[in-house]
């Protein structure tokens, strides 16, 4: 889209419906026999009741970690859908099912879209990275020195970075501990032992100079949002929130590392969204950024102008990333602490704090949030609180 196409599509679609599973308490109860459609219906049903709408009135539905569209909407008997689609498991996936329900609603190639993703990963002992690569063509070029894993190229990428610029290894901490602090108060999260500075320092490296907290867990859930148009979504059980601008941007190379820590991408998208939305950096009050490892929430910062290249250790203060800070990030915990459900749990929290539902995490005042993913084809999202 042009300037004036992003323009016309501001505030047209919404967002009027969040759910999701327990993430917690499944976290301690593991089922093998769990399944990803289980998971996708449960969350379904949880975001169909938010917006108080009826399953009938559903004419969209993609699904993303989900293995088939089809089972899917036979499970949630939705027959006759105007608008479906498939997408991976990655994360990068999450910002795009937003991007594909809010241009079907826009274009009217449906009326209502259910995006359902479903994980059972901790359940089934997934894991990513290891001899589960060695089949890839890319891993033949990555696996010899160490690249086995995301993992094991973001360290490589945060290696460079600390190259470049000096930065210090204590920034990743500050994120960890901020993640940690939020999901304290997120009664679904995963993790809320307090974690300090020298708990993170003593963790063990898993991919040098990359430790355990600065990971995102394997746990299993399932997360469904509903977008619709912002017309409809007036007369609906929630206030909506507003779609006021999206953008994606992508560097496709063989490998998963990027020399410019997706610099280019990121500030691609920055530039759409805050054109778009006719906002500047400073009117944002939240970022929900996607952490599948602490760096990527450096990069994501940099890479959109939050801070000079280079200059994010500098900038990523504790106070200034906090709840009652200049830009809070990952209010709900992010994917090191409250879950990791690949961007998809991320969207749930810039609603719920949107609406003023998150209780002792909510950002006063919040009416502007930010989501953003640093990736192979990275995504973000300008969303807002709707009268």
């Amino acid at each position: 889209m042009n300037l004036a196409a992003r323009k016309a599509f501001r505030d047209q679609t919404a967002i009027v419906g969040v759910g999701n599973t327990s993430f917690r308490a499944m976290y301690r109860d593991l089922d093998p026999e769990r399944s990803a459609y289980e998971l996708g219906l449960v969350a379904f049903r949880e975001a169909l009741a938010d917006a108080g709408l009826r399953k009938e009135e559903v004419d969209g539905v993609i699904v993303s970690r989900i293995p088939h569209y089809g089972r899917m909407c036979e499970m949630l008997g939705i027959r006759h859908p105007r608008f479906v689609n498939v997408l991976p498991g990655e994360g990068r996936q999450s910002g795009i099912a937003l991007q594909y329900a809010a241009m079907a609603v826009y274009t009217g190639l449906a009326d209502v879209v259910a995006c359902i993703y479903g994980n059972n990963g901790r359940s089934v002992g997934a894991r990513y990275g290891g001899e589960s690569r060695g089949a890839t063509t890319q891993a033949m070029y990555e696996a010899p020195f160490g690249m086995t894993s995301p993992g094991a190229v973001t360290a490589h990428m945060f290696r460079r970075h600390q190259h470049l610029y000096g930065t210090p290894v204590e920034v990743l901490g500050r994120l960890a501990i901020n993640n940690r602090r939020n999901a304290a108060l997120n009664d679904n999260a995963v993790m809320q032992t307090p974690l300090s500075m020298e708990d993170y320092l003593d963790a063990r490296f898993i991919a040098e100079p990359l430790r355990l907290f600065d990971y995102c867990l394997i746990n299993d859930g399932g997360v469904c949002f509903i977008v619709t148009s912002a017309e409809r979504a007036r007369d609906l059980a929630k206030p909506p929130v507003l779609i006021s601008a999206t953008s994606q941007g992508a560097d496709i190379t063989p490998q998963y590392v990027a020399d410019d820590f997706w610099f280019e991408p990121l500030g691609h998208i920055a530039e759409s969204l805050f054109g778009a939305a006719e906002i500047e950096r400073k009117d944002v009050d939240f970022a929900q950024i996607y952490d599948n490892f602490t760096p990527s929430i450096l990069f994501t910062l940099e890479g959109m102008g939050f801070a000079g290249h280079g200059e994010g250790a500098d900038w990523i203060t504790p106070e200034r990333i906090a709840l009652e800070g200049e830009l809070p990030i990952n209010t709900g915990g992010g994917h090191t602490s409250e879950s990791y459900m690949q961007g998809w749990a991320l969207h749930t929290e810039a609603v719920r704090q949107l609406r003023g539902e998150c209780g002792d995490r909510q950002v006063a005042g919040a009416e502007i949030g930010l989501y953003a993913c640093a990736a192979p084809v990275a995504t973000g999202h300008i969303l807002r609180r709707g009268p």
